[in-house]
C-alpha cells in the first residue's frame, strides 16, 4: 500500500480512482461497514480508500470488486491504480541531469513497439527529426526550464529511435497538422533540411504519414502530442509534464481520437504539396 503522492496531478488521479470505487460500492447497495466486512477488513481501511488517502493494492482491488459483484471491473481498476504514481511526470524532475537518459529511454521504447500511432500539433516527433532540427528544439527547451546542458548527447539520441524506420517489424503511423510544417522552430536552413526529410521518408512502407490541413473541418479538436504504443500505452506531451496512460479505457479514447483525426488527414501526393508548400515558402 502506498502513501498519498505529492504530486497534485497524481492525487487527482487517485482520487478520481476512489471515486470510481465508492460509486461501485453504492451501485451495489453497500454501505462502507457492509463493505469492509465483506473485505474482511477495518472499516477505516475503506474510508482511506474512498478519500484517495490511501491506494489499494491490486489484491485490494480485486477483493473490494468481488464483494460489490463487479469482478469484470477489476483489471481496469488496477491498471489505473498501477497508473497513478508513475502517469505524471515534470520535465524538469525528468531533465534534472539533462535530456540524454530520457531521449535515451524513448529509444528503448521505440525498440520494444510494433505498431505506433502518433498525433503531434507542434512538432514533428523526435525519430523524424534531423540532427540540425533536434539541436535546435533542445537548444530552446534547455534554456526555458534552466537544466543542464547536454544538448549534443541527447539529440543525438533523440534522433536515433529513425533507425526503426529502416528496420523490419515496426510500423509508424504519423499524423501532423499543417501547422508543424509552417512554426518556424529552428532557422531556415534547419527548417529546410527537416522538411524535405519527410518527403524523402514518405515512401518507406515502415511509414504512413498523414497531414490534417488547416482548412479541414474538424471532427476531432487540435489536442497536445500523444503516442500510442501497441495499444498498450499513451505517452501524451504537454509543457510541463510527460503523461504515461496504461488504463485501458483511457488508452482506447486516444486511440478513438486518432482514428477521428486520421479522417482529416491528407495522405500522399496532397500531403506531398501541403510540405513542398511549406519548404516553397521558406525559400
Amino acid at each position: 500500500m502506498t502513501t498519498a503522492s505529492p504530486s497534485s496531478s497524481a492525487q487527482a488521479a487517485r482520487e478520481a480512482l476512489a471515486v470510481r470505487l465508492m460509486h461501485l460500492r453504492k451501485d451495489a447497495g453497500l454501505t462502507g461497514k457492509e463493505l469492509s466486512a465483506r473485505c474482511g477488513w477495518h472499516p477505516a481501511k475503506t474510508t482511506r480508500i474512498q478519500k484517495g488517502a490511501m491506494l489499494p493494492s491490486d489484491a485490494d482491488i480485486r477483493t473490494w470488486c468481488a464483494a460489490c459483484g463487479a469482478d469484470d471491473q477489476a483489471d481496469d481498476l488496477i491498471a489505473t491504480a498501477r497508473a497513478v504514481d508513475s502517469m505524471y511526470m515534470e520535465w524538469r524532475r525528468l531533465h534534472r541531469n539533462g535530456m540524454r537518459q530520457v531521449q535515451e529511454g524513448w529509444y528503448a521504447l521505440h525498440e520494444q513497439t510494433r505498431h505506433c500511432r502518433v498525433y503531434v500539433s507542434n512538432l514533428p516527433p523526435g525519430f523524424l527529426q534531423r540532427p540540425t532540427f533536434a539541436t535546435a528544439l533542445m537548444e530552446q527547451i534547455t534554456r526555458f526550464q534552466g537544466t543542464p546542458d547536454d544538448v549534443a548527447e541527447a539529440a543525438a539520441a533523440r534522433v536515433a529511435p529513425s533507425r526503426f524506420l529502416y528496420q523490419g517489424g515496426h510500423l509508424y503511423v504519423v499524423l501532423l497538422e499543417e501547422s508543424v510544417l509552417r512554426y518556424p522552430t529552428a532557422d531556415p536552413h534547419a527548417m529546410r533540411g527537416q522538411l524535405r526529410y519527410l518527403l524523402a521518408v514518405m515512401p518507406l512502407a515502415s511509414i504512413s504519414l498523414g497531414i490534417i490541413p488547416f482548412t479541414t473541418q474538424r471532427t476531432v479538436w487540435p489536442l497536445e502530442a500523444f503516442y500510442v504504443h501497441d495499444d498498450a500505452m499513451a505517452v501524451v506531451e504537454t509543457l510541463t509534464a510527460e503523461i504515461k496512460v496504461t488504463q485501458p479505457r483511457a488508452v482506447a479514447d486516444y486511440a478513438k481520437a486518432f482514428a477521428g483525426l486520421a479522417s482529416m488527414a491528407v495522405y500522399g501526393d496532397a500531403a506531398r504539396a501541403l510540405i513542398q508548400a511549406a519548404i516553397d515558402a521558406l525559400e
